[in-house]
């Protein structure tokens, strides 16, 4: 009987110990998390005042030339890129679009692609294509082609802003007649004071000298060139562009002014920020519409 009692006083605080720790781990999967809300972005015009999606579509409508500043990697910029290019395409007010991502020697092939001359596998070889143009460019490149949208590719081809980085900006003296229309006319003015290039030149901490953001600066004035060739009154331009060309009304939109341009210029910004909903009082001004990514957002490179 000793031996049968010791076993049921075992069994009991066996079950005891086992039920005690069902119920600890019933209190803890019970226990209330931190509740809050959570977005994947914030837009707000320049005084950091938040703003609809619908009023961004309104602003760009009054105006001509539309600066669309991106981080190459953000989907959300990517899609509201494309969702804008959308909504603009159904204004009586004809649209051409712009892009940094094609170099000007391209033009004649992205023609050719847009107007059915090659097929979507031949443009894809051919072309010096982004390594993220799948993910990031191609929906809004089908989207122009199939409702007739011109496509400017506006950059200076990259192996000439790369040789003003490696030898000094009158290097392009010396290059062809044909290599020369693919650029800003010359020669260039540039403003090594804005701050946009001395921050390019602190950040390398040096390193290229006044080369690198006079390499910058030539991107800048060919894209701000390019757009005005194609730019004709009663169009309106949409030009997709990294956003350290657009910000703070330097860059692509000094050269629009510099080169004469007097319409209505609207300039967006993409920055990332733990919490997007909430202003960035820093940034204020930086440009017309301020987009706020969170920062957790998923990168498409």
């Amino acid at each position: 009987m000793r031996i049968h009692s010791s076993f049921s006083i075992s069994l009991f605080v066996g079950l005891l110990m086992i039920l005690t720790a069902c119920s600890s781990q019933r209190q803890l999967a019970d226990e209330p998390v931190e509740l809050r809300d959570i977005s994947a972005y914030g837009l707000f015009n320049g005084d950091g005042e938040p703003v609809m999606y619908a009023d961004m579509v309104s602003m760009a409508l009054e105006n001509d030339i539309i600066l669309f500043g991106e981080l190459h990697n953000n989907a959300i910029a990517h899609w509201l890129q494309h969702e804008i290019t959308r909504d603009l395409a159904t204004s009586r007010r004809p649209l051409v679009l712009g892009m940094e991502m094609f170099e000007q020697d391209q033009q004649e092939l992205l023609d050719a692609y847009l107007a059915g001359d090659l097929s979507t596998s031949e443009f894809e070889e051919e072309a010096r294509l982004w390594n993220n143009y799948a993910t990031d460019y191609k929906a809004v490149i089908e989207f122009a082609k199939a409702d007739g949208i011109p496509v400017v590719a506006s950059n200076i081809p990259r192996r000439y802003a790369n040789m003003v980085y490696h030898e000094g900006i009158e290097i392009l003296d010396e290059l062809g007649d044909e290599a020369k229309e693919w650029m800003m006319p010359l020669p260039v003015e540039i403003d090594l004071e804005l701050p946009g290039y001395k921050n390019i030149m602190a950040m390398a901490h040096g390193h290229g000298g006044e080369n690198l953001p006079k390499s910058q600066a030539v991107k800048d004035a060919t894209m701000a060139y390019f757009i005005l060739q194609h730019f004709e009154e009663g169009r309106r331009h949409l030009h997709l562009n990294g956003s350290y060309h657009s910000d703070n009304y330097e860059g692509i939109y000094w050269y629009l002014r510099h080169y004469g341009f007097e319409g209505r210029i609207m300039t967006i910004t993409t920055v990332e920020r733990d919490k997007p909903e909430t202003f960035d009082a820093e940034i204020e001004g930086v440009a017309d519409i301020i987009l706020q990514v969170n920062s957790r957002m998923t990168k498409t490179y």
